[in-house]
């Protein structure tokens, strides 16, 4: 009798190479999920920034490379940074530009500050009707009152060719700024400013040292805002201070260095990195406060 030949049982796999293969298949399953979760971020974060590698990329190149199709340096030419800050005139329009933005963003905190603690706090009649007025002088665009306010500047005032125009009525308050810190006033309890002035503080002691500390995010927000604006401010310039060199910032002044440097491409986009440099490190080290202030300035009404 002629007995059936048994195959051996198939050996099951060791237990520490499936456990390996499974991790290993995890990691990958995380990692084609990550990418799908941030693949729209990681599309809009290079569309962003692609355009920045490429302005600091020509900045560091030889004129002739610069006129290529290359899109690496050969040669990092770091010194075309100093030749444009060494051009005449470029560290007036640096100095003028940071004049007109840190001094109109204090001006415009300190006179905007009151006005919306008073709309969002105080109780009288018409204030619902004076908040429709402040936020539609937001709807008017600056070039329809440009030639009215260009006449009494220059032909009233004899301010022309200097940036005065430009900086005195942001001590007068800002619309947008108003809206801002209004809106974050309302979201903060009644409660605080009724204690405030049961120990006996007065309106403006309360705002000063028991509303602003709590405000700072939003105060830092509408700040921020408000040094970017002045800081690219290419309009107002060129209105009022186009025909004095001397009060010319740097958003304007670049028009000039890029028609004198047209074929110095190289130079030019040095000159950009530096005009946005000093912008995108504030952002950087201020984002934090700025992207909180955001967040928290509420829209109730």
């Amino acid at each position: 009798m002629t007995q059936a030949t048994l195959a051996p049982p198939a050996q099951a796999p060791a237990p520490h190479h499936s456990a390996a293969a499974a991790r290993k298949t995890a990691k990958r399953k995380d990692a084609l999920h990550w990418i799908a979760v941030h693949s729209l971020g990681i599309a809009a974060a290079l569309f962003f920034v692609l355009p920045f590698v490429f302005v600091f990329l020509t900045a560091v190149m030889s004129d002739n490379q610069a006129l290529s199709r290359d899109l690496w340096p050969r040669d990092w030419q770091w010194s075309n940074f100093r030749q444009v800050w060494d051009t005449p005139g470029f560290l007036t329009w640096w100095r003028n530009t940071l004049v007109y933005a840190v001094s109109g963003t204090v001006l415009t905190i300190v006179s905007s500050l009151p006005v919306a603690y008073a709309l969002a706090k105080f109780r009288f009649r018409g204030r619902n009707l004076m908040m429709v007025l402040v936020i539609s002088t937001m709807m008017l665009p600056p070039q329809v009152v440009i030639i009215p306010m260009y006449l009494f500047w220059t032909r009233q005032m004899g301010m022309d060719g200097t940036l005065y125009p430009l900086i005195i009525p942001m001590a007068f308050g800002d619309a947008f700024t108003i809206f801002l810190l209004r809106q974050f006033l309302l979201t903060i309890p009644k409660e605080y400013t009724e204690a405030a002035k049961v120990d006996g503080c007065g309106e403006l002691r309360t705002l000063l040292t028991v509303i602003v500390p709590m405000i700072k995010p939003a105060i830092a927000a509408v700040a921020l805002f408000q040094f970017f604006y002045c800081w690219n401010d290419y309009f107002g310039p060129q209105i009022y201070a186009s025909s004095n060199s001397a009060a010319w910032t740097l958003s304007y002044g670049l028009e000039s260095f890029k028609g004198a440097h047209h074929t110095n491409w190289n130079l030019t986009m040095a000159a950009t990195v530096l005009v946005m440099a000093p912008v995108i490190v504030v952002f950087f080290f201020a984002q934090k406060a700025f992207i909180e202030g955001v967040t928290l300035t509420g829209v109730k009404g």
